[in-house]
């Protein structure tokens, strides 16, 4: 459970950097303030989550389908 938290706290923090990297340059407290006031994909401030879910999703079926493979062949 830690690991999995771990890696989806990590997930969340780069692809918020990279998706907002010159916001959180110049004026992230102005950025964060603004989250409640959201429109991306209609999901407002949840946006961050729901995205981060979705990669984390994205990346975590590849890698419980090589770990059901690995402890099938053993």
């Amino acid at each position: 459970m830690k690991k999995e938290l771990t890696i989806f706290l990590f997930i969340f923090i780069v692809f918020s950097l990279f998706s907002h990297f010159n916001e959180f340059v110049t004026n992230p407290i102005e950025h964060i303030s603004n989250l409640p006031k959201s429109s991306v994909y209609g999901l407002g401030y949840l946006h961050p989550f729901v995205i981060t879910f979705i990669i984390y999703i994205l990346l975590w079926i590849p890698r419980i389908t090589i770990m059901f493979l690995k402890n099938k062949s053993q």
